[in-house]
């Protein structure tokens, strides 16, 4: 066995183990520093992963422990999976009992399964999902007479993860927390909530972590058995922990102190889902006498990638120095192109990496990282037109995503009325009370009368064969279609779309939910009115949609990679392409308004992972003018294109006319583009066919009435029936036996014997015996 103080220093040695062989000096130092607190500062590309398997490999080598004493915690089975492989690598056969190397989630639910009883569960407790959590959720607003409408169950749900983030129990929320839902009733519903899941022997995601906590608070035999049980601790990603993971982990770590943490306080960039930073800046006031270790040795970019990532980090206050090196010698500046608009940026992307593949650069080694999800369109939409293949990771394609196919099937619907798939789609959503028995009678009347569905919907609820209340909500909703065909005749495309999301309540929904997701589809189908924009006409736009739609379905061949840049950590390109640097995109307008200075830091460890994905190439790009809301307005670069060192940088712009987008030289009164805003250009009036000449096809109607009752069906007069006529006996399924009183085209009044006098329609009665 070789001395555990020392690894063998020569590369190629036969003497040197497997783990230590391709080692830097800090990596060897961070590995041998077994006993006590250690704070592994691992840059980007720095081969953390190799120093942190090494040390995990060591420990066992070497003797100090066996493997089902060390515990090793990460953020995901990917990269738990890795560090097992490599383990295994070393180790071999040994590695299989490593018990406790997982996810911090996986590991206390098999903590939980073993004292389930101590937080009143039982063993065989079952783990909810996200929409089982939304539907108990919604039970709980119900049976406490609460508008779901105005308090959404998924504002709640967001709000309760974000307490069990913290550690926080319901007796445990301040008067500000309790005030964050229904006017301070927060504290209630998660108590409601929380006894809620134990009658049904159940918990949901953050339980895992918060009941295991409270166990090893209110349980002092049970954290002192798993004390003595871990001698050695190895965290993963530390940067990334929430405030519940960190005081787990601390109370875990307080009898040995023998926790070795690795992470990048410059790479923490998830404080919008828990984490906090700060975590890993205090290690060492958390553990005195912590061994700080820092990996600044890059495997992986330039030199000029990586002095352009740490000038631009080197302006945030709260963070540990690290200064990233490269023994290679070369490489390109890191471009910064400014260009006229949002279309010449995709179409400049688009060209870039065309002359990439001529050069033969391999389209998967490309990659395009956004701040926010609706800056995919435009670069989908032109990479279809010149039929570059590309992928979207972490996410749907732009026009795949739920709330732009919602938005989709609203305009389908009022383009071809006759789009059963997009009426079906879309008839409770937002949720309106109609549910599947509703849906399938609508479709068994659409089957018998070979009418459309909407049609279908509108002839039913102008019949007592649905609800009162179901009646009126699609009589309701097929009105609102008829308005919107109208203004079709009279606004543009994206004024039709803002107009329906307003008055479907579609975009209130999403307000109300007051999550980050929520806002995120907000910003999405923002992005599909400007899109629209383009269009002369809602029938030209659907077709382009349906183009796109149709883009290589099959996943193989070589495709550039578009995704978030929060999506992109931990991965790596040759080439990348970082569009949209502007104030107000990136760094995001909406996180500076929430969070402040301490958002603004959050951005810029953003804007270094972003940076540090590259290999060899990186190009930022930022536009004069983006169309918003319909309107030009001017766009100033970002400001963390000033703090990005000039040697490193090499900088360009395409605009015409001598204008010049550098904010270094401007102030505000010589800023060329401060007051550009123009209008739209005049649209030609012409939208294609009406609603009732679509609807006209098969039903020879001009238009639809509407009676008092404003339910009226009379348009979508399917052929009666010759069969029934007036004083026939007939009988329906619901009503039973009755006879016919009068009779309206296929529209029937009978006299039921049990029911009283009800409007039908023929091809639901059928003749009695």
């Amino acid at each position: 066995m070789p001395d555990p103080n020392t690894l063998p220093a020569p590369a190629g040695d036969a003497s040197v183990p497997s783990y230590a062989a391709r080692l830097n000096p800090p990596q060897r130092e961070a590995v041998l520093a077994t006993e006590g607190p250690v704070l592994m500062l691992a840059g980007a590309g720095t081969g953390k992963t190799a120093a942190l398997t090494a040390r995990l490999a060591h420990l066992v080598a070497t003797g100090r422990a066996w493997p089902s004493q060390i515990l090793c915690v990460t953020f995901t089975n990917r990269a738990a999976r890795e560090m097992r492989e490599r383990v295994a690598g070393h180790l071999g056969d040994m590695a299989e009992g490593m018990q406790w190397l997982g996810t911090f989630h996986s590991i206390c639910a098999k903590m939980l399964r073993r004292h389930a009883e101590l937080v009143g569960l039982q063993q065989n407790y079952t783990i909810i999902d996200t929409d089982d959590q939304l539907r108990l959720l919604k039970q709980l607003i119900t049976e406490n007479d609460l508008d779901e409408k105005r308090w959404p169950a998924r504002q709640l749900a967001g709000l309760i993860d974000r307490w069990k983030n913290r550690g926080l129990n319901p007796e445990d929320l301040d008067a500000a927390e309790n005030e964050s839902y229904a006017n301070g009733r927060g504290q209630q519903f998660y108590r409601l909530y929380q006894e809620r899941l134990k009658a049904l022997n159940a918990c949901d995601f953050g339980d895992l972590m918060l009941h295991m906590l409270n166990i090893f608070r209110r349980h002092r035999e049970v954290l002192e058995d798993y004390q003595r049980r871990f001698k050695y601790i190895l965290v993963d990603e530390y940067q990334d922990t929430n405030a519940v993971q960190y005081l787990w982990l601390r109370l875990l770590a307080q009898a040995h102190k023998n926790i070795c943490v690795v992470g990048d306080d410059d790479q923490s960039i998830y404080s919008w889902r828990g984490a906090e930073v700060a975590n890993i800046l205090k290690f060492e006031k958390d553990f005195p006498g912590a061994k700080v270790v820092k990996l600044e040795q890059n495997y992986r970019s330039t030199p000029h990638i990586l002095g352009a990532a740490s000038g631009l980090i080197r302006a945030n206050s709260e963070r540990h120095e690290k200064t990233l090196w490269t023994e290679v010698n070369h490489g390109e500046k890191v471009r910064v192109i400014g260009v006229w608009d949002g279309p010449e940026e995709a179409r400049r992307v688009g060209e870039e990496i065309e002359r990439l593949e001529r050069e033969g650069a391999r389209l998967d080694q490309v990659a395009i990282l956004v701040r926010a999800q609706y800056q995919t369109r435009e670069f989908e939409d032109r990479f279809i037109q010149i039929g570059l293949g590309y992928r979207i990771v972490g996410g749907f394609r732009f026009y795949e995503r739920a709330e732009i196919r919602d938005a989709l099937a609203y305009l389908r619907v009022i383009a071809q009325p006759q789009d059963d798939l997009a009426f079906e789609r879309i008839y409770n959503q937002p949720k309106r009370g109609l549910g599947a028995k509703t849906l399938e009678k609508m479709h068994l009347h659409a089957r018998r009368t070979g009418m459309p569905l909407a049609a279908a919907s509108l002839q039913l609820a102008d019949s007592d064969e649905l609800p009162a209340r179901a009646a009126a909500t699609i009589g309701a909703l097929l009105r609102q279609f008829l308005h919107w065909r109208e203004q079709a005749e009279q606004v543009t495309p994206a004024d039709l779309l803002r107009m329906v999301l307003d008055e479907t309540g579609y975009s209130e929904m999403l307000q109300k939910e007051r999550t980050a997701e929520a806002a995120g589809r907000l910003e999405n189908l923002s992005e599909l009115a400007r899109a629209m924009e383009e269009y002369e006409t809602l029938g030209d736009f659907l077709e382009h949609v349906s183009l796109v739609m149709d883009n290589d379905a099959a996943d193989d061949g070589e495709k550039v990679t578009i995704m978030t840049m929060h999506a992109a950590k931990g991965l790596e390109f040759d080439h990348v392409f970082l569009p949209g640097w502007e104030e107000g995109v990136f760094p995001s307008q909406r996180a500076l308004d929430e969070g402040g200075l301490a958002s603004l830091e959050e951005e810029r460890r953003l804007a270094y992972v972003a940076i540090t994905r590259a290999r060899r190439r990186c190009t930022i790009l930022h536009a004069a003018n983006r169309r918003i809301y319909g309107q030009w307005t001017s766009s100033i670069p970002s400001r963390f294109i000033e703090e990005l060192p000039a040697e490193h940088i090499d900088q360009h712009t395409t605009l015409t006319g001598g204008a010049s987008l550098w904010r270094a030289n401007w102030t505000e009164s010589e800023d060329p583009f401060a007051h550009v805003s123009r209008d739209r250009p005049e649209r030609s009036s012409h939208r294609g066919p009406g609603w009732q000449r679509a609807l006209s096809t098969g039903y020879e109607t001009k238009q639809v009435r509407v009676r008092e009752n404003t339910r009226s069906a009379a348009s979508f007069a399917a052929k009666p029936r010759s069969d029934i006529v007036i004083g026939a006996r007939v009988f329906h399924e619901k009503f039973g036996y009755g006879t016919v009183t009068d009779q309206e085209g296929n529209k029937l009044e009978i006299e039921f014997e049990h029911s009283g006098t009800k409007r039908v329609i023929d091809s639901f009665v059928s003749l009695a015996d």
